[in-house]
């Protein structure tokens, strides 16, 4: 008895809390400006939607210049500042295969879950998600932003695909750019 005594005393002195706190690893992690960004991003879904509209419109207007130089040397810097805008706005996880204007303008990689599809069930009842408390459901966020966007809920309805892992850290928008600019030639021919 003697023994078990020693081992579970040394087991709770292992265990004891310290002041170090490692970085990242927290489930809390997310800063509240980033849900602040987010939930303002959301709030003006239609916004965002006209402007990603000329975005695209303007890569594609690129494409030239991009085939030009490669696609995949343009990858790296064209990456560099859509990590840094999408990770701002959007609180951009980088997968990948970018579903924001299907979502409402709220990232479904920001849901602890990752799922893209809608809500797992575990909204609370203040619209929270049950696995980070403090955190806006990514699903109730989205179909507010929807909401608010021409066709949003329609788009909502859409199921997305399952993550493509080996797309991560990648530019969604020269994928986007690439696949409009095929489907446009193909048209043509």
């Amino acid at each position: 008895m003697a023994r078990l005594e020693t081992w579970t005393s040394k087991l709770r002195r292992t265990n004891a809390k310290s002041d170090f706190q490692p970085a990242n690893v927290s489930p809390d992690r997310r800063k509240q400006r980033r849900f602040t960004i987010r939930l303002w991003v959301v709030r003006n879904a239609r916004f965002f939607e006209w402007f990603y509209e000329k975005f695209a419109k303007l890569f594609l207007f690129l494409h030239p210049l991009w085939k030009a130089v490669g696609y995949h040397r343009a990858e790296k810097p064209v990456t560099f500042v859509e990590r840094h805008v999408k990770g701002l706005l959007f609180d951009c996880r980088m997968c990948g295969q970018c579903a924001l204007s299907s979502t409402g303008m709220s990232c479904p990689m920001n849901c602890p879950k990752q799922l893209r599809n809608g809500p797992c069930g575990g909204v609370r009842a203040n619209g929270n998600c049950e696995v980070e408390p403090d955190m806006p459901c990514v699903w109730v966020q989205a179909w507010n932003g929807a909401s608010k966007m021409a066709n949003g809920q329609e788009k909502m309805m859409d199921v997305q695909k399952p993550v493509n892992q080996s797309l991560r850290e990648t530019s969604s928008w020269l994928r986007v750019t690439a696949e409009a600019a095929q489907a446009k030639e193909s048209v043509k021919s």
